[in-house]
């Protein structure tokens, strides 16, 4: 078989499977895909993969698939991590919880710009997500497409942030209400990470702006070049953070997703942020996650 041959069958075999588009900036809802199968499949996960490279989050409904099937889903990205603060399936370590009933604790860690644990040195590489129990109304969530975010960037912001690095932190997040002893023993066991500002995808090649509501501060911004006097760093590296949080709420880089049972999303954790909008009190939503383990940012 000639080299052309091969070439144009190996384009047929990862043409995407059918979908519509949500946005021009960001998201697609993909049909008549059975996530069981793509589970068990080589060449139908090497196509999904290819459609969340360029849609960087991608969308089913009606997936009535086991939590088996759910986990060797995500198991085919790579390697699964738990979470320290939110309870895993005891029959699938990996596969954690993310209920929200009458009785859960009053704790607003979803309703933020995010990026999944950027306070890990190694943040997760995507998830595969599942709605298990939503709300009649409300519970949507929100994903951000963080490459056509910096893009957009003025040149000259680009070239002050092009060299900057920040602090991520679980402890100033998910420890804040803890007991200070606890708070201290979560932050022994998850040192504040330290990321590059402007991160680059290492399948794409796309250069993303990589600070969300994990992140606390520039850890190399007071140098003679940003700072000629105090006020230059504080509030000015902080004003210039906040600047570039605010980027994520701009709804030209958005896509909204109004789940129903048996919903999935699976998005590309590198070069997004979401946001769980929590509108849907006193519903219940109960949602299954997948996080891969992901590699060190540059």
């Amino acid at each position: 078989m000639t080299k052309s041959v091969l070439a144009r069958r190996a384009a047929t075999e990862l043409e995407p499977f059918a979908h519509d588009r949500l946005t021009c900036t960001i998201g697609a809802e993909v049909f008549d895909v059975d996530l069981g199968e793509v589970s068990r499949d080589d060449l139908l996960f090497a196509r999904l993969r290819a459609m969340l490279l360029e849609h960087k989050v991608l969308f089913f409904r009606n997936q009535d698939i086991t939590r088996a099937e759910h986990v060797a889903l995500a198991e085919r990205f790579g390697t699964l991590e738990d979470h320290p603060r939110l309870g895993s399936d005891p029959h699938y370590p990996g596969l954690v919880r993310i209920y929200k009933d009458l009785d859960s604790p009053a704790e607003h860690f979803e309703n933020a710009y995010h990026c999944d644990a950027t306070w890990r040195e190694n943040p997760p590489m995507g998830s595969v997500l599942r709605c298990v129990e939503g709300p009649t109304v409300g519970g949507d969530t929100i994903w951000v497409n963080m490459a056509a975010v910096y893009a957009d960037l003025p040149e000259d912001l680009k070239e002050k942030i092009a060299g900057l690095r920040a602090r991520h932190s679980i402890e100033a997040t998910f420890g804040a209400r803890l007991p200070i002893e606890e708070r201290h023993q979560l932050k022994d066991r998850f040192p504040d990470a330290e990321h590059p500002v402007v991160r680059t995808h290492p399948e794409t090649g796309e250069k993303i702006l990589f600070v969300n509501s994990f992140t606390t501060h520039f850890v190399n911004y007071h140098t003679p070049e940003n700072v000629r006097h105090g006020i230059d760093y504080a509030p000015g590296a902080a004003n210039l953070l906040n600047y570039l949080l605010s980027r994520a709420a701009i709804p030209e880089y958005q896509v909204r997703w109004r789940w129903t049972n048996n919903s999935f999303a699976i998005w590309d954790n590198r070069c997004t942020q979401h946001y769980a909008v929590q509108d849907y009190w006193p519903g219940i939503r109960k949602m299954e996650r997948a996080g891969i383990v992901g590699d060190r940012p540059f």
